[in-house]
C-alpha cells in the first residue's frame, strides 16, 4: 500500500474542519440560542421554546431535546461503524459515506436554529426535535467512517502522530470559527434583526463547511492507501468484541469523564463571558479564538513530549490542569479582585496546553488500540473502535446537556447555577484523569512493536 502523501493528510484534515464547524455551531450555540440569559434577550433574542425546567420539574425542553440527541446519535454510532465495516463499494469502506452525508449535515445544522413560529410554541419544540435527531445521524454517517480512516490511512505510529495533529489542528480551527459567529451576525444585527442575522450567519457556515467537507471525498482514492477487507457480522456482536479490549474500556471510561466535563464547560462558556465576567458576549469569541491560537503554539511541543514520555502521561497531565481551569471559572467575577477581562485571559492561559494535548492525543491512542487488536485478530473493524468510543462519550454527552440545563438554573439569574456547572466540571475531570491511571500503555505499544 502507497504512504500517504503529506498533501493527502492536508485534503483529509479539511474535512474535519467542515465537520468540526458544524459541530461548533450546535455545541457552542444550540443552548444560548434556546435558552438564552438575561443578556441576550435583552438583547432581541426570541424565546422559541419553554423556559425553566418545565420536563418532571426537573429538566428544561432544550436539556430534554439534546440529551435525547446524544443519546440517538450514540446507539446510531455502532449501526453505521458496521455499515461502514462491511461495506463493498468498488469506492471504499468509508469514502462514500464522506460523500454522502456532507449535504444532509450542513442543511439539518441550519434548520436546527430554524424554528418556524417567532414566539414560544408548541411547534417549535417538535421542529427541533425533528431537526437535532437529523443532524445528528447525519454526522454519525460523516464522522464515523471519517475516524475509521485515521489508523487505516496511518501505516506507523508516526504517521498516525501526524494524522491525529492534522485533524486536531483543523478540529480547532473550526470550532474557533463557530465561536467568531457573534462577530459576524452583531454586524448583520443592525440591518435584520438579532434572529435573521444568526441564522444567515449560520447558512454562511454550513455552505463553506460543505465544501471543505467533500474535499478529502474528491483528493483521496481510499483503495490506493488502505488495505482491508469488510468485515461480518451484526452491529451488536462487533461492538461486544471491541469493548472486550480491557485497556480500551478504562479509555472509554476515563474519556466519559473528559466529555461530560468539557461539553459544560464549553456550553457554559458564553454564559460565564456575560453572567460572571459581565462582558459582552463578542468576548467569547475573543477568549477562544486567543485559547485557539495559544493552543497551537504547544502542537509541537506536545508531539516532542508525546515521543519523550508517551501520550498517557500527558493526558494525565491535561486532565488535572483542566480541572484547575474550570474550577477557577466557578469564582470569576468581582471576587478575584482583578479585572473582569483580564481574569477571561488567565482562563485562556491555563486551559490553552491541555486543550492541545486532548486535540490530538485520545484520537492516536484509538488508533494505537484498534491497529494493536487489528494485528492480533486479523479483523479490521477500525470503524467500531471510533463509533465504541463514540458511542460511550456521546452518552456522557447526553449527561453533560442535562446536567448543565438543570444546574445553570440554580439561583435564578445571579449566575450561581454556572459557577456550580464550572465546579463540577472540575471534579469530573479530575475523575477522569483518576481512571486513565489504569491505562496499560506499555501493553499496547509492545504489541504494535512486535507485529
Amino acid at each position: 500500500m502507497r504512504q500517504l502523501p503529506k498533501s493527502r493528510i492536508a485534503a483529509f484534515a479539511i474535512g474535519q474542519l467542515g465537520w468540526a464547524m458544524m459541530s461548533g455551531l450546535i455545541s457552542n450555540w444550540l443552548v444560548y440560542f434556546y435558552q438564552p440569559d438575561a443578556a441576550s434577550q435583552a438583547a432581541g433574542q426570541t424565546l422559541f421554546v419553554p423556559q425553566g425546567r418545565v420536563l418532571l420539574g426537573i429538566f428544561t425542553v432544550i436539556g430534554a431535546i439534546t440529551a435525547l440527541g446524544r443519546v440517538f446519535d450514540a446507539v446510531t454510532d455502532p449501526w453505521i461503524a458496521s455499515l461502514s465495516d462491511r461495506c463493498k463499494s468498488r469506492n471504499g469502506r468509508r469514502i462514500p459515506f464522506l460523500k454522502w452525508a456532507s449535504l444532509p449535515l450542513a442543511v439539518s445544522t441550519v434548520l436546527v436554529f430554524c424554528a418556524p413560529v417567532g414566539s414560544t410554541s408548541t411547534v417549535n419544540v417538535i421542529w427541533l426535535f425533528v431537526f437535532v435527531m437529523a443532524y445528528y445521524l447525519s454526522i454519525t454517517a460523516y464522522c464515523t467512517p471519517f475516524n475509521a480512516l485515521i489508523p487505516e490511512l496511518g501505516h506507523d505510529q508516526k504517521q498516525r502522530m501526524d494524522i491525529s495533529t492534522a485533524i486536531s489542528l483543523t478540529f480547532i480551527v473550526g470550532t474557533a470559527f463557530a465561536y467568531v459567529a457573534p462577530v459576524i451576525w452583531g454586524a448583520l444585527e443592525g440591518s435584520v434583526g438579532r434572529v435573521p442575522a444568526i441564522r444567515i450567519t449560520f447558512i454562511g457556515f454550513a455552505v463553506i463547511a460543505f465544501v471543505c467537507m467533500q474535499v478529502p471525498v474528491w483528493a483521496i482514492r481510499e483503495k490506493d492507501y488502505v488495505q482491508s477487507q469488510p468485515t461480518e457480522g451484526s452491529a451488536i456482536s462487533s461492538l461486544l468484541k471491541t469493548f472486550r479490549n480491557a485497556d480500551f474500556r478504562i479509555f472509554v471510561a476515563s474519556d466519559i469523564f473528559y466529555w461530560i466535563a468539557l461539553t459544560m464547560f464549553q456550553t457554559g462558556l458564553p454564559f460565564f463571558v456575560t453572567s460572571l465576567l459581565a462582558l459582552d458576549e463578542s468576548m467569547s469569541t475573543v477568549y477562544f479564538v486567543a485559547m485557539t491560537a495559544l493552543s497551537l503554539v504547544f502542537y509541537v511541543p506536545v508531539n516532542l513530549l508525546t515521543r519523550k514520555i508517551g501520550k498517557k502521561k500527558l493526558v494525565l497531565l491535561a486532565f488535572f490542569m483542566f480541572a484547575a481551569a474550570f474550577l477557577y471559572t466557578s469564582a470569576l467575577g468581582d471576587g478575584l479582585g482583578i479585572p473582569a477581562v483580564a481574569q477571561g485571559f488567565l482562563l485562556v492561559a491555563v486551559a490553552a496546553f491541555p486543550m492541545a494535548i486532548f486535540g490530538i492525543l485520545p484520537q492516536a491512542m484509538v488508533a494505537d488500540v484498534a491497529e494493536s487488536e487489528s494485528l492480533r485478530t486479523g479483523e479490521n473493524r477500525e470503524g467500531m473502535f471510533y463509533a465504541a468510543r463514540t458511542f460511550a462519550f456521546k452518552l456522557g454527552q447526553s449527561v453533560a446537556m442535562l446536567l448543565f440545563t438543570a444546574l445553570a438554573t440554580i439561583g435564578g439569574a445571579g449566575g450561581m447555577g454556572y459557577r456550580v456547572v464550572a465546579a463540577v466540571s472540575g471534579v469530573l475531570a479530575i475523575l477522569g484523569g483518576v481512571l486513565l491511571f489504569f491505562y496499560n500503555e506499555s501493553r499496547i505499544e509492545k504489541g504494535l512493536k512486535k507485529n
